[in-house]
């Protein structure tokens, strides 16, 4: 009798192991290893963009995401080039990516063309409702939504600042983007901004030999300046638009601080790595569950004034005191 019931008691605790065994071993399980694809839209050695990758995967570690460990992240450089955003995006979307991380406009257009389902987060797109990206800012609706890079009226000061630090410049060739909505209405915007006494004279950089020959024309009838819209085309060219505005001594002005750190004159926007910095909390959210379109479009937060002070006296330029006290950063 006493067997029998050891016995019983035995296979008992034994049923229940069997039972509580599962169980923990489900609990022990790694979580699934979630996938990132990333569609950078400059060159795999642009210093611009490492930094920019840097500043993604320092976010991403800081939620909890580790290449390796808990995600995996497939990067794609397209270099801004048309078979780049032909290429890669069917590339990463075979790869069965969780989310998308897009750069730039021309990413975002060539992921959109052949999926909508995927999520797509995007940083640093001028436009994202004039592009037809987001049906509005607050509610993005689709698989689609992101960090702005700024509003329209940001490209009003761009004239203001050259004007500013090159009072006797009574000309300026703008550089910008003609084939996308927001190449037209930054182009717009300074037209606005501009004494009727001023000539603004647009210049398209979608191709680099005209875009260099449009600029020596320029530059041949005197009293002329630079100002180089947000748009795409013009990071990976930024040396060949430096060289050629101190060459022919055009007092420069740009959007991003990477150019007046490049040799240019000065800047005035926001701060293109805090943007994918910041994309990292859109893609935890959607690893998490959320969709992209209940996350409304973010703009910039932190905006900076920075001037080459070695540039402007290689141009003889006298930089106003109240200027330099305003800014940021002053490169000396």
């Amino acid at each position: 009798m006493a067997i029998n019931i050891a016995r019983r008691k035995f296979v008992a605790a034994l049923g229940g192991a069997a039972v509580a065994w599962p169980l923990a071993a489900r609990a022990q399980q790694p979580e699934r290893t979630r996938r990132i694809g990333v569609l950078w839209n400059l060159a795999a050695d642009d210093p611009e963009g490492q930094t920019r990758l840097a500043a993604f995967l320092q976010g991403l570690q800081e939620l909890g995401w580790t290449d390796g460990r808990n995600v995996r992240i497939d990067i794609r450089w397209a270099e801004d080039v048309a078979d780049g955003f032909r290429r890669y995006p069917e590339e990463l979307l075979t790869l069965a990516p969780d989310v998308i991380v897009a750069s730039g406009s021309q990413s975002v257009a060539a992921l959109q063309k052949i999926t909508r389902g995927v999520p797509i987060v995007f940083a640093n797109v001028v436009d994202p409702v004039g592009a037809g990206f987001v049906a509005s800012l607050a509610r993005p609706g689709g698989n689609t939504t992101g960090f702005s890079a700024f509003e329209y009226g940001l490209s009003g000061k761009w004239l203001g600042l050259l004007k500013e630090i090159a009072p006797n410049v009574t000309r300026a060739a703008v550089l910008r983007d003609s084939s996308n909505a927001s190449g037209i209405g930054q182009f717009a915007v300074i037209q606005a901004m501009a004494p009727q006494s001023f000539e603004l004279t647009p210049i398209d950089m979608r191709d680099p030999g005209e875009m260099e020959h449009a600029i020596i024309a320029f530059a041949r009838q005197g009293n002329g300046g630079l100002i180089v819209t947000a748009s795409q085309p013009a990071v990976p060219h930024r040396d060949l638009i430096i060289s050629l505005a101190t060459r022919y001594r055009l007092p420069n002005v740009y959007a991003f601080r990477y150019y007046p750190t490049s040799g240019g004159l000065a800047s005035y926007g926001p701060d293109p790595i805090d943007a994918f910095k910041r994309v990292t909390a859109y893609v935890d959210r959607i690893l998490k569950g959320e969709k992209p379109a209940d996350l409304p479009v973010q703009a910039p937060t932190k905006y900076e004034l920075v001037i080459n002070l070695k540039t402007a006296k290689a141009f003889g330029l006298t930089v106003p005191p109240s200027l330099l006290a305003r800014a940021d950063e002053v490169i000396e």
